[in-house]
């Protein structure tokens, strides 16, 4: 499929989620917490299997005054369900420990060491946890977001002289792991698309001797693209759409360009939760060619991870035995799935 994609005339932009939960999986893999987690999945494994255990938890969580809440046990293929495991685990670690004093098991119960442990990763997997359902969630989210998620990420996990040595491991592999990565993915376009985004065009996650390269793209860009075309309304006179005519002159665009970019960049920078597109839809009039460019760079989708969520869906339904539904069955029982999850 990458191949395929390299070969096709369009450019490519990996899904961001998938690039980050990578990062995730193998510094997990290659760290000093694999040992307290592999004893955390097999206590999560033993109240699983025995509905019998799984009762008894949730009489000593009422006991306790907690909520009757069942354990969670990651999977590989489900993003964050480490995280989650965890965070259930050490909510009620207290129920479960009582729990299994007054069982037969051969489990082995962890250390406060390994609940330290336990602790530490899930305060550095939290921000993970938040950047991976910002860029993989079911609403449309802008390739403009990646870089700042990535920029705030690697401050996040910038080691400190307070850290242990196994966190100290832990973040330089995530850093590193993130780093190569990053360098594999489209940086130009995901940095075009920051800078025509309203609510990054400071370009503060970009590193300050990049940021002017930008925007001479951008110019460059405009100058390839040429004046907007004038759009009279049908009211005015012959005499104005002349005018409007011989104003749009290859000399003058010369000129505008660099001043549509000043008047954006001066531009007051909008909030975390309003739509980029809705903001160029209401400056269309206002910068022309330039907005043009911006909604064809935030039109690109930041991660693949909502459609194959509906891959998987069509995939639940479509099953061996009912191999002959029609086509319009298969879109209305999708619509109702969708529907049934939002109320």
């Amino acid at each position: 499929m990458v191949a395929a994609a390299r070969r096709m005339p369009y450019e490519h932009i990996p899904c961001a989620a998938h690039m980050l939960q990578r990062t995730i999986t193998i510094c997990l893999e290659d760290s000093s917490f694999d040992t307290a987690l592999a004893k955390c999945r097999k206590i999560v494994g033993h109240f699983k299997h025995s509905p019998a255990s799984t009762e008894e938890l949730h009489q000593q969580q009422a006991a306790l005054g907690q909520a009757r809440e069942p354990l969670i046990q990651d999977v590989s293929t489900r993003w964050n369900s480490t995280l989650l495991m965890v965070s259930r685990y050490l909510r009620n670690q207290e129920a479960v420990n009582t729990t299994l004093a007054q069982q037969k098991h051969n489990l082995a119960t962890l250390t406060n060491l390994e609940c330290v442990k336990l602790q530490k990763l899930e305060d550095v997997l939290e921000p993970c946890r938040y950047v991976t359902e910002l860029l993989g969630g079911e609403s449309y989210v802008s390739c403009s977001v990646v870089l700042p998620a990535l920029c705030h990420l690697k401050r996040v996990m910038e080691p400190t002289d307070e850290d242990q040595g196994y966190m100290m491991k832990f973040k330089t592999t995530f850093l590193k792991d993130l780093d190569t990565r990053k360098a594999n993915i489209n940086n130009r376009w995901l940095k075009m698309a920051t800078a025509l985004d309203p609510r990054f065009k400071d370009l503060k996650s970009i590193p300050k001797d990049e940021r002017d390269e930008v925007w001479t793209w951008l110019g460059e860009m405009l100058a390839e693209a040429g004046p907007a075309p004038a759009q009279p309304t049908e009211d005015e006179p012959a005499a104005k759409k002349s005018l409007l005519l011989l104003c749009s002159s290859d000399s003058d665009s010369d000129k505008e360009e660099p001043r549509l970019l000043a008047r954006y960049k001066a531009e007051p920078c909008i909030g975390m939760r309003e739509c980029p597109l809705e903001w160029w839809a209401a400056h269309t009039s206002a910068y022309g060619q330039l907005s043009s460019i911006a909604r064809k760079y935030l039109a690109t989708p930041a991660t693949s991870v909502p459609c194959e969520r509906l891959f998987s869906l069509a995939g639940n339904i479509i099953q061996k035995k009912r191999a002959a539904l029609h086509s319009d069955n298969v879109n209305k029982l999708v619509c109702l799935s969708n529907w049934l999850k939002e109320t």
